[in-house]
């Protein structure tokens, strides 16, 4: 893992084999990244998503840009491609732990093991950087494919909130 500092924020790019975490903001903005958000297959587990449109898109954007997060842009070292996003918010600085989310939303990049790439850097940041004990996510319970990944980086079941969406945790092991 390498870290650069960039001019949007304090917030790290990430380098790894074949990718390149950026900070989001308005740089990404693309029909392309519409597309995603507009696609069943792609937002079909998130709670955002089926009706953006640019303008839309931009506003939000904007936002991120206005309240810095930990919201990186995956983006290919080949192509430099933006192909998804990845995300530790919101954080709890009191107790340590974070909230994890990421999304692959350009199709052609499904099944080559790039979440989980992404996913082992940000989650080492947040261990060996922002010193964080435990990361956390939701995911629905149909969702097995993303239930895979979790475990393989680590996850494990916290609870089960409903019949529909799991909470999984990570504990800092590092």
């Amino acid at each position: 893992m390498r870290l650069t500092l960039n001019h949007f924020s304090d917030l790290p790019i990430i380098e790894t084999n074949r990718l390149i975490l950026k900070p989001l903001n308005k740089e990404f903005l693309s029909q392309n990244y519409v597309t995603w958000m507009n696609d069943k297959d792609v937002n079909r587990y998130l709670e955002s998503g089926g009706d953006y449109t640019l303008e839309k898109l931009n506003d939000y954007l904007k936002e991120v840009e206005r309240n810095p997060k930990y919201f990186w842009a995956i983006t290919t070292k080949l192509s430099s491609k933006h192909i998804g996003n990845i995300k530790i918010d919101p954080i709890n600085y009191d107790d340590l732990r974070g909230e994890y989310g990421i999304l692959i939303g350009d199709k052609n990049f499904w099944g080559m093991g790039l979440a989980e790439e992404s996913s082992i850097v940000v989650l080492n940041f947040c261990f060996k950087v922002l010193k964080l004990n435990q990361i956390e996510l939701g995911v629905l319970a149909e969702n097995s494919r993303a239930i895979s990944l979790y475990k393989k980086i680590g996850f494990s079941f916290k609870e089960i909130k409903n019949k529909n969406i799991y909470r999984m945790i990570r504990y800092n092991s590092l």
